[in-house]
């Protein structure tokens, strides 16, 4: 990790999950030109675990030890094959997984791990490395699904909404969007409720211009993205729905989905709220998590190395 490029992590615990996700992080540390850092560390253990899960999860961390220096070998192997000419690095470290990732996130241009199956009731009273990492990351960080191991020409979908959060995400769709050589599909949601009191909006309301007052707004928000970006084709989606709904219909057909989350909290299920937890649940294609706590927040995340 002295490299003066900052690498693109990947964590492996095994399965064949991981080894996708691998595969997957080589291909953007591909096109980002960095190198690529493939981990492996001792298990997530949760809020408070039971003594019974806690001698569970002991006995898997003594087998993934012993197993650790071929894991790490299988998944050098896979990306290898793909990209022989990426450098990649690997490392086998004691220390807890959540902790351990979000550490190296300090120097990282991205952390990829293959997404633990997630239930939002569990992500928030059980925990979740996933969460957990994506809750405290200085960098942005990719929870991969599905079955892709390669980049694709599909767009790449953004949430857009007026706070920091969603300005660091916009940043980083845009600046992927531009090193795929993908379109974006900006999805803003809106509601007939108003938040305070959840009051409904009158009936006698001209929704075709409502409508195409939040689709002016849109437009405009991402203006100084568009002038930055000006060979990345922009799809502007309003729609009155759910954001976590919005989001997940528009990203069918797309290869990323990317979100910002609130910044740091107590609980990691509070911080990402219920926007970000929906979509890890649900959503079957990478979604990529952005803190606008982040120390690159107000800078490109993605820049550092050559295409």
């Amino acid at each position: 990790m002295e490299d003066s490029v900052n690498p693109v992590v990947v964590g492996v615990d095994g399965t064949d999950n991981a080894i996708r996700a691998a595969r997957w992080a080589a291909g953007v540390a591909h096109k980002l030109g960095a190198p690529l850092h493939i981990v492996h560390a001792r298990p997530y253990l949760g809020h408070n675990p039971s003594d019974a899960i806690a001698a569970v999860r002991a006995c898997e961390m003594s087998a993934q030890q012993e197993r650790a220096s071929a894991i790490l070998d299988e998944a050098g192997q896979a990306v290898h094959g793909d990209h022989p000419n990426l450098r990649i690095t690997t490392a086998h470290v004691s220390e807890a997984v959540d902790r351990l990732l979000v550490d190296l996130s300090q120097h990282a241009k991205l952390i990829v791990l293959g997404c633990d199956d997630l239930s939002v009731a569990a992500a928030v009273l059980i925990g979740s490395t996933t969460v957990a990492v994506a809750a405290n990351s200085m960098c942005p960080v990719v929870a991969w699904r599905g079955g892709a191991t390669a980049l694709t020409g599909q767009p790449i979908v953004v949430g857009v909404d007026d706070d920091d959060p969603s300005r660091v995400a916009i940043t980083s769709a845009f600046e992927l969007a531009d090193r795929f050589a993908v379109n974006i599909v900006a999805v803003h949601a809106w509601s007939t409720r108003r938040s305070a009191g959840d009051v409904t909006l009158p009936f006698m309301i001209d929704w075709n211009a409502v409508h195409a007052d939040q689709r002016g707004h849109l437009v405009t928000a991402l203006a100084p993205w568009t002038r930055q970006y000006p060979d990345v084709d922009v799809q502007y989606v309003v729609d009155q729905d759910k954001p976590s709904r919005a989001l997940l219909h528009h990203s069918e057909d797309a290869q990323l989905v990317v979100i910002g989350s609130r910044g740091r909290g107590p609980m990691a299920g509070a911080v990402l709220g219920s926007t970000g937890l929906n979509l890890l649940h649900h959503s079957v294609i990478p979604t990529m998590i952005c803190r606008s706590m982040s120390p690159h927040s107000s800078k490109s995340q993605f820049r550092t190395g050559v295409q």
